[in-house]
């Protein structure tokens, strides 16, 4: 509860850039501006370093502006003399005029030919007095006053430091589409021109993590980057992955097995499945800027870092097998040609291990190559799947006598009808489903490298969805051509034609034809050839077989290549966002394109370790339900961010529907179930794994996530919905504002008080920032942002709330009557004791004390917290580094606070401080490398590298000690509660919320209560019913039977002289002189009013003599707080009574309730 000091303080470091950017060597000051290193407006141009040529003699300002990184070009404004018609050459020496000059808002050097040079009066360039201080960093920017130089184009908003608006104010920094600009700060327009500005921030959680700029800064700088449009970069790669072996091995197996009509079903399934989810991916990809990692970007920026982390995982390496799958199936076909041609290596196994191993060596080394080339080898298969699809169209229409003997005939009518219905040979409708539908799982192929498209936005829809509908055709095609054209059995026998005797008993479709096939089918062996026996059935029936194996080859290869590029950009993009800490080697790209290599190494040593094993129908159903998992929860990211209703879901693409996406994802799952059980369980329990582990580390990621904005929209749904119901009595939680100061100066209350309302209640911790300065409500802001962060990261479930008053009582009233919301809004006032109160100015208690006052008047309660060796540590030397050190761990840029190294009033919030607060004492100064960001509320006295740490006395530390006694398990002692007012049970209710919780859990209660001595078993018994109806466990129950008996004479006489120097002694005044020191001192104690309250006064000596009789073991003791009358007992002498009631105790909590029931015995 300390104030900011009147001059922040900063490092050394940062005073010295500071005084070098105010002051400037003179030799590069322009002659009549000085510069400010801000930040929009005007920048000059540094494309020419011959710009210094073009200066003409009449240039008045001529400037030359240090940069980091380029030679110092020197800039120039023409003078009235200059030729109109220079054009570009001399507009390159010209400012460049960002956002007022360039109607079109571009900003490039070129355009500043559009500024007319003969609007320039005298070609002045004078210096707004608005000249304002900045620190964003980089180069130096001059600001100019727009009012006084009409070099800038006379139209709206062009004449006035208020910018028009703009694409480059809404970029993120580095981004890679163009410069950022920022916008002249509030400040800027709106503050008095005397005013120091304080630096802005990105707003609205704008800013990047360190990963995302430093990828945002690769891509700004590359030059000569290879990027893909919507057909070679999307349409090409989906048609190429969905278009998978499964088209020629298996698609006529599949038309045998369930005909025709279920054929169409089963593929029209699958294509409603990746339609929904290719809907999703657009909705979610026009959402906004698409950088690289595919479905892991897509998820995670939608749903947060848990979803994403957890399916970016296994979707690259659902990716990086599926090479290895792909790889097998092309070398399963060489090894059959091989076998054909009698030249197996060694043996099959083996043999397709060396080909798997060669095949997949040789992807690799186009992958590396670079995506050109990738891309190239792409379009190449596309064109011989093509062709193998084509050759295979023609060839239906061309019958072979010789192939009749293996089931082609050409269309007939009576064939389509024959297949048209389901024939399953040990499989069902859903087995068949499930062997089809990893042919359909290529949709995300495109979206994968969304980071090397031109323009994602506009591709990814574009390129999926054409590819969905024109593949889905194609399938459909062959499932009605292989089905009217192929009969399901053939013998391949020339010799199995119809006699005409058996002509009339033949019902097969091949009967017309002359064959009969019925031998074999009786056969044991069963037929060899058909579209049952025969997988290569669609080689059989082309124009020319070769093509088919060309485009067996081809889909294999294909699929294969684009999951070796996919994996390692998916795999990149998560390490990138470090989600996985040990990871983070995988994030660093190479060459121009940010090839991720070390991925690709890692892709290529998990699709050659599965090659090995060379047994892939495990691995199968596991990877096609590792894809249906990431495309159930594109579907369901669509849903949640059209449930959560934020205004920042707004995709370009509107053909979606949230409830046909959630019926998507349903889809999904009820698909990866029908495939495989066990994998879907198995898939479940791995994201399931991932999640809880992601959640666990809480990445410190701020993505505006759906699941942000669905929690903000539950929270706001709640809290009004709670507004609408009254209060019950069985639901009253303490809710608790805390003056606290700055939280972690006061650690004792902080841990106290949360330990009884952690998920009990709620808890703000109040902040009252007095001081004579302005008030400076930016650092306010900033500090509300830095220590609500600060709670957080230290598990402390609270608010913190900073005010600025005139002084400790007015911000009190302030946060009595404003904190919370609704219904959670707080209703317990908890104080530190003023320990200090009779070392300062007195009107400091008469404010502490009516803070109390106010807290009743506010019908709230009370509470004081007291420790013999008080509350306040802000004052110890490196009490903050802590804070520091998590401000680095988290990212944000270091604002300094300011905390008041006096050792003041434990209560006081805020007070001036006529101190310098030192270096150490300031967050975000000292940064420790080695710090793991898991912050505890006990202090950190670290050695800082500049400055070595002072020893600590031993009262600070006895003070530090005490501090974090709250902090440890209690073990075996007492919470004793001396209930001695009924306050409606707050008294009580207090300990027993503590001694639920796992610190206090060993702590007994103990209950002590005043009463007669000639009625203590009466009133032990009346006590102990009272409690068992509150359900309220106790160990024990003491009447006090001697509080009323008179304090020793030796105890009255030390409180009369402690309250010696704060008495009125009207007496022995004049009553005029009396009652004037009793205006101007309102806090002394009148002879009358101590004569009226002696018997109080001596019950609160006589409680302490008890207290340290009965309670000087306890762990804590909990007690009535005693009232004073508001306007009849004066603050000293409240005050007296609390010092004395409470001194050289265990730790003390006195409790006063509002005098309206907690508790109830009523069901």
């Amino acid at each position: 509860m300390s104030a900011p000091s009147s001059a922040p303080s900063a490092p050394a470091e940062s005073a010295a850039t500071e005084t070098d950017f105010l002051a400037p060597d003179p030799a590069l000051r322009p002659p009549g501006p000085t510069p400010s290193q801000s930040r929009f407006q005007v920048d000059l141009v540094a494309e020419a370093a011959g710009a210094t040529e073009d200066k003409s003699p009449s240039s008045d300002a001529s400037t030359t502006v240090p940069s980091s990184d380029k030679a110092t070009p020197t800039a120039s404004l023409d003078g009235p003399g200059a030729d109109p018609g220079a054009g570009g050459e001399e507009a390159k020496g010209r400012f460049r005029v960002v956002n007022f000059a360039d109607p079109s808002g571009a900003g490039s050097a070129a355009s500043s030919e559009a500024a007319p040079v003969e609007g320039l009066q005298n070609g002045d360039t004078v210096m707004s007095e608005t000249s304002l201080h900045s620190s964003t960093g980089g180069q130096h920017h001059y600001h100019y006053d727009t009012h006084t130089n009409t070099y800038y184009l006379r139209t709206f908003g062009h004449n006035t430091i208020d910018a028009v608006p703009n694409i480059d104010f809404y970029r993120q920094t580095a981004a890679p589409l163009g410069e950022k600009l920022i916008r002249p700060t509030l400040s800027e327009l709106h503050d008095e021109l005397d005013k120091e500005p304080f630096e802005d921030g990105f707003a609205n959680g704008d800013e990047l993590t360190p990963a995302e700029e430093a990828a945002a800064k690769e891509s700004a700088d590359s030059k000569g980057v290879v990027k893909f449009g919507w057909i070679k970069g999307v349409l090409v790669r989906c048609m190429l992955n969905i278009w998978g072996v499964m088209l020629f091995i298996r698609m006529s197996w599949i038309v045998g097995q369930a005909g025709i009509v279920l054929s169409c079903l089963i593929v029209a399934m699958a294509t409603v499945v990746t339609t929904i989810t290719g809907l999703s991916t657009s909705a979610i990809a026009t959402n906004g800027f698409v950088r690289g990692g595919g479905a892991y970007y897509l998820i995670s920026r939608s749903l947060g870092p848990e979803f994403g982390g957890s399916i970016g995982l296994i979707f690259a390496f659902a990716n990086a097998v599926a090479v290895a799958m792909y790889v097998v199936g092309f070398a399963e076909t060489v090894v059959e040609l091989l076998a054909g041609a009698d030249a197996i290596m060694t043996d099959e196994t083996n043999d397709i291990r060396i080909i798997g191993t060669i095949t997949v060596i040789l992807l690799l080394g186009i992958s590396v190559a670079g995506m050109e080339w990738e891309a190239k080898a792409q379009i190449f298969l596309l064109v011989v799947l093509i062709t193998a699809i084509i050759n295979f169209f023609i060839g239906t229409f061309i019958p072979v006598k010789s192939k009749e003997s293996v089931g082609f005939f050409g269309y007939d009518s009576s064939i389509m009808w024959e297949n048209m219905g389901p024939n399953f040979r040990e499989e069902t409708f859903f087995s068949v489903f499930a062997i089809f539908f990893p042919a359909a799982t290529g949709i995300l192929a495109g979206a994968n490298i969304s980071g090397d498209l031109a323009d994602p936005q506009l591709a990814i829809p574009r390129g999926t969805l054409l590819a969905i509908l024109i593949t889905g055709i194609v399938y459909l095609g062959v499932a009605f051509s292989t089905g009217s054209c192929i009969v399901r059995d053939a013998s391949g026998n020339m010799n199995d034609t119809l006699s005409s005797q058996f002509m009339a008993n033949c019902t097969d479709a091949a009967c017309k034809f002359g064959y009969d096939f019925s031998s074999c089918k009786s056969d044991k062996d069963g037929c060899r050839y058909g579209l049952h026996n025969d997988f290569q059935v669609m080689s059989v029936v082309s124009g020319f077989g070769p093509i088919i194996t060309a485009g067996i080859f081809s889909a294999t290869l294909s699929s294969a290549l684009a999951s070796l590029v996919s994996a390692p950009k998916v795999f990149q993009a998560l390490c990138k966002d470090n989600i996985y800490p040990g990871l983070g080697m995988f994030a660093k790209g190479y060459g121009k394109n940010n090839e991720p290599l070390r991925g690709y190494i890692l892709t290529f040593g998990i699709a050659l370790a599965f090659i090995l094993i060379a047994e892939l129908n495990v691995i199968a159903p596991i990877i096609s339900n590792f894809f249906l998992a990431s495309y159930a929860l594109i579907n369901f990211s669509v849903f949640h961010a059209s449930l959560a209703n934020s205004p920042g879901w707004r995709p370009s693409f509107k053909y979606y529907n949230m409830w046909v996406s959630l019926a998507g994802a349903i889809l999904c799952c009820v698909v990866m179930f029908v495939i495989n059980w066990w994998a879907a369980l198995l898939t479940n329990v791995i994201v399931m794994g991932l999640f809880i582990y992601v959640s666990y580390k809480k990445p410190d990621v701020n993505w505006g996530s759906s699941t942000q904005a669905l929690t903000y929209h539950q929270a706001l749904t709640h809290t009004l919905h709670l507004s609408g119901v009254e209060d019950h009595i069985k639901n009253f939680r303490p809710q608790c504002l805390v003056m606290t100061g700055y939280p972690n100066s006061r650690p004792a209350i902080l841990d106290l008080v949360h330990s009884f309302t952690k998920n009990v209640g709620l808890m703000i911790c109040g902040h009252i920032r007095t001081g004579y300065r302005r008030p400076n409500f930016k650092d306010l802001a900033t500090d509300q942002a830095r220590y609500q962060r600060w709670l957080l990261k230290n598990e402390t479930k609270a608010f913190y709330t900073p005010v600025f008053a005139e002084d400790m009582r007015q911000g009190t009233q302030y946060l009595l009557q404003a904190a919370g919301l609704g219904r959670l809004k707080p209703n317990t006032l908890v104080l530190g004791f003023k320990n200090d109160w009779r070392d300062g100015d007195m009107m400091n208690v008469e404010t502490y004390i009516s803070m109390i006052h106010d807290a009743f008047d506010f019908q709230f309660g009370a509470v004081i917290l007291r420790l013999k060796e008080g509350l306040d540590v802000s004052h110890i030397q490196g009490q903050d580094d802590l804070l520091s050190s998590q401000e680095k761990s988290s990212g944000m840029k270091d604002v300094i606070v300011s905390i008041d190294t006096s050792k003041d009033s434990d209560a006081d919030s805020s007070k001036p401080s006529s101190k310098a607060t030192s270096l150490q004492n300031s967050p975000a100064i000292q940064k420790d490398d080695d710090d793991d960001g898991k912050a505890t509320t006990q202090p950190l006295l670290k050695k800082d590298k500049k400055s070595p740490t002072v020893p600590l006395n031993v009262s600070d530390q006895r003070l530090l000690e005490a501090s974090q006694q709250f902090q440890k398990k209690q073990g075996k002692g007492t919470v004793d509660v001396w209930w001695l007012f009924d306050d409606g049970g707050l008294t009580l209710l207090i300990p027993y919320l503590l001694t639920n919780k796992k610190r206090w859990k060993d702590c007994k209660i103990r209950v002590f209560i005043g009463g007669k001595i000639n009625r203590i078993d009466h009133d032990r018994r009346a006590m102990a019913t009272l409690l068992s109806k509150f359900r309220i466990d106790f160990s024990d129950i003491t009447v006090l039977g001697d509080i009323n008996t008179k304090p020793k004479k030796e105890h009255t006489a030390a409180f009369e002289e402690m309250i010696e120097p704060y008495r009125l002694k009207e007496d022995d005044m004049e009553q005029e002189a009396a009652e004037r020191l009793k205006n101007s001192e309102p806090w002394r104690i009148t002879d009358n009013e101590l004569e009226l309250y002696r018997a109080k006064t001596n019950r609160q000596i006589r409680l302490n003599e008890l207290l340290k009789e009965h309670s000087s073991t306890a762990n804590l003791i909990v007690m009535s707080l005693p009232l004073a009358r508001k306007g009849a007992v004066s603050s000293a002498l409240y005050m007296a009574w609390l010092e004395v009631l409470s001194k050289d105790l265990p730790p003390m909590l006195l409790v006063r309730g509002n005098h309206q029931s907690v508790l109830t015995f009523y069901s």
